[in-house]
């Protein structure tokens, strides 16, 4: 047992060992200037970066952690098991605008899987500067799938051995290969060099630590050499504390790029930098400047307040813009639960709003069941750390526990987890609910953490608030298209009939789909299928007045094509700039034939009762509202026993990348190949396949009608 023990630490050592050697190798062979490697942590449903070359662990901090759902390339080619390769900012921002968010550098990558079988492990990721070429060499291409094979079996073994490598809390740093060193004569030399040229250099190292500084370079900062030497300007510095300064360093490092900034050292000294980058640190070069004609950046900030740094705004924008492509509350909570909470590092958390003097529990992860329903339905009165949050709006943090049990014995619950942070939920100038993210080990919340988590909650917030709003308008609109619609279908003897109708599951408003079957007599019936132009209460009125105006001509007699040029007439009085398309069929059952007449609708679809399909080839008028005199041609066509006609709107058919008469011919063949015996079963078949394939942008309506074959 003893010698068992002993051997699984070796284990994932050795698969660490080989992840450091092969990135190494992997970086010099590409010319890559930064690269890491992450790894999947599946009970956590994120990716957490292993180890990281060319770049310092606290410049890469915002990054070490990504959720697995998250749209970024890390995520992308570990879900989808494939290369991802971006060629620059502009492709970044078209193909992942929330990555372009984090890193606004002009920067080329390529993403990795790791993966062996069907097994994933994690992802490779590489930069190089955004100038260089647009492709991929094919040395570099195998000699980074050579280094993802490596890492994959390196990891692999270190699984199968019993002893998987799990990713330290912060990433390995492998440090960069120092140049060559110079004799100590030859330095003093370069030292004098600088003073004799005249202006200001000093020297960062890759976590923004002054290694080297001219007595020029110092007299323009105003500070003596001493004090600045192994500081970090931004912080040495209040006049240079702002991220718009930081910004341009984090860029060279990100982008190995030149990168410049201007900056007012008080009372009125404008000085120039430039920044050059290469794989130890960036070269400074300062010098007076002129005043800028345009304002250099944000206002002065006081001196209390400490300026987020730029990493962290990044990386806060990184995060919360899965909230922006969130709708309704549903995708809100699942996109913080999924996306945000893995990236924040808490192992707990929750989000809860307040409701008619009740907390409601909307979002939970990594707490206890017994947690969770403690907390659910629990009075605002009560004596907690949430309820003062709300109460005051103000957010609290505990770096240790012992603070919030003196503070609250009387919840033990709160005994869960060793850090904790109450983040209230404000917005429209009142407290809605709060956030609580807890932590297994203890956690300091630094001023960038408190504002980082303060700024979210109030994202988190809003979020809730613009979805609680859409929702309540979604529910109106349905409520109110429901209403429009047919409660039920008239009984017309012989003729068997099924309908649906399923709203679109995108965008903010409801659409104007609508359908009906009108009973003339015993023997006949019309079927009508329409869509109105546009997603909004104003469509789905129209839709209401063109029913009615149906209802009413088809009461008449008058034939289809008659039916269609009347109603088109009536848009003149209507005074709507919406269209309409419309495909209205008279069905006599004893002549076993249908009528059908067009306003710029699909085609109708037959099916045969001994199988097989066609699409109606009729001649389509122009849509209602365009013409007031437009004619409206018939045609008729056999609807024997057994056939089934099929009429339907566009979002049963239309699918992203499909030719829109591509999209009804596949249409007809899935009709053709289904079994008819029962129209309801047939039209879920439809509408199921329609979601499986669609994207749900547009509402879906179909009417499927035909005569009984009562020879069956």
């Amino acid at each position: 047992m003893m010698a068992g023990h002993e051997a699984e630490p070796g284990d994932a050592a050795q698969a660490a060992a080989e992840l450091d050697r092969a990135l190494t190798e992997v970086v010099r062979a590409t010319g890559s200037h930064a690269a890491a490697v992450f790894l999947l942590v599946r009970e956590e449903q994120a990716l957490r970066m292993e180890v990281v070359t060319g770049l310092s662990s606290g410049v890469v901090r915002p990054w070490t952690r990504l959720a697995l759902a998250a749209p970024v390339p890390v995520a992308t080619a570990v879900r989808e098991g494939r290369p991802v390769w971006v060629r620059g900012h502009a492709e970044l921002a078209r193909r992942f605008a929330r990555t372009a968010y984090a890193l606004p550098y002009e920067l080329a990558m390529i993403v990795m899987p790791l993966a062996t079988g069907d097994e994933k492990w994690g992802a490779l990721q590489m930069l190089w500067p955004g100038n260089r070429s647009e492709r991929l060499t094919p040395r570099e291409e195998s000699a980074i799938g050579a280094a993802a094979d490596r890492m994959s079996r390196a990891l692999a073994r270190a699984a199968a051995s019993g002893a998987p490598l799990r990713p330290a809390p912060a990433p390995r740093v492998l440090p960069p290969e120092p140049p060559a060193r110079r004799p100590p004569a030859e330095a003093q030399a370069a030292a004098e060099l600088t003073e004799r040229l005249g202006v200001g250099v000093f020297s960062l190292d890759l976590e923004g630590h002054i290694t080297f500084l001219n007595n020029r370079a110092a007299e323009l900062l105003g500070r003596a050499r001493k004090d600045l030497l192994h500081t970090r300007p931004w912080e040495a510095l209040p006049w240079l504390d702002d991220p718009a300064f930081e910004d341009p360093y984090l860029g060279a490092l990100f982008s190995r790029l030149p990168s410049r900034f201007t900056a007012l050292r008080p009372p009125d000294h404008w000085l120039s930098f430039l920044l050059r980058p290469d794989a130890t640190g960036v070269s400074v070069r300062v010098k007076p400047a002129g005043a800028p004609t345009a304002d250099p950046g944000q206002p002065e900030l006081p001196s209390a307040v400490a300026p987020t740094r730029a990493g962290t705004l990044y990386h806060l924008l990184y995060i919360s813009a899965g909230l922006t492509e969130a709708v309704g509350l549903g995708d809100v909570t699942a996109a913080v639960t999924d996306q945000i909470v893995p990236v924040l590092g808490a192992s707990g958390f929750g989000l809860l709003t307040a409701d008619e003097g009740r907390f409601e529990v909307l979002a939970t992860r990594g707490f206890s069941a017994r947690n969770t329903a403690y907390f659910d339905r629990l009075s605002m009165s009560a004596a907690t750390a949430g309820a003062r949050v709300v109460e005051t709006g103000v957010p609290a943090f505990y770096p240790h526990p012992e603070e919030l049990r003196r503070a609250h014995p009387q919840v033990a619950l709160y005994r869960e987890m060793e850090s904790w942070a109450f983040l209230p939920l404000n917005a429209s100038g009142r407290t809605i609910g709060y956030c609580v993210l807890g932590y297994a080990q203890p956690r300091t919340f630094g001023p960038d953490d408190r504002a980082a988590l303060t700024s979210l909650a109030g994202m988190i917030a809003q979020a809730v608030e613009r979805a609680r709003l859409y929702d309540a308008k979604n529910r109106l609109a349905h409520v109110l298209q429901n209403a429009l619609l047919p409660r039920s279908l008239p009984d017309v003897p012989g003729l068997r009939v099924a309908a649906r109708y399923l709203p679109a599951t995108r965008g903010m408003d409801i659409g104007g789909d609508f359908y009906d079957l009108i009973r003339l007599d015993g023997s006949a019936a019309d079927a009508v299928i329409g869509d109105v132009q546009g997603h909004s209460v104003g469509a789905a009125a129209l839709m209401g007045q063109v029913r009615t105006a149906v209802h009413t001509h088809a009461s008449t007699g008058a034939p289809p094509g008659e039916v269609l040029a009347r109603i088109n007439r009536l848009f003149e009085d209507l005074e709507t700039d919406l269209f309409t398309s419309c495909l209205y069929a008279r069905l006599d059952l004893p002549r076993q034939r249908v009528t059908l007449a067009s306003a710029g609708h699909l085609p109708a679809i037959v099916r045969h009762p001994g199988g097989g399909a066609d699409i109606v080839a009729a001649p389509a008028g122009i849509l209602l509202g365009i013409e007031a005199d437009a004619a409206y041609p018939t045609t008729e066509i056999p609807l024997p026993p057994g056939a089934v006609l099929l009429l339907y709107t566009d979002g049963l058919v239309e699918r992203p990348g499909t030719d829109l008469g591509t999209a009804v011919h596949d249409l007809a063949h899935r009709l053709a190949d289904s079994p008819a015996d029962s129209l309801d079963v047939l039209a879920d078949s439809l509408v199921r396949e329609a979601q499986n394939t669609g994207q749900g942008r547009d509402d879906i309506a179909l009417l499927l009608v035909g005569p009984e074959n009562r020879s069956q």
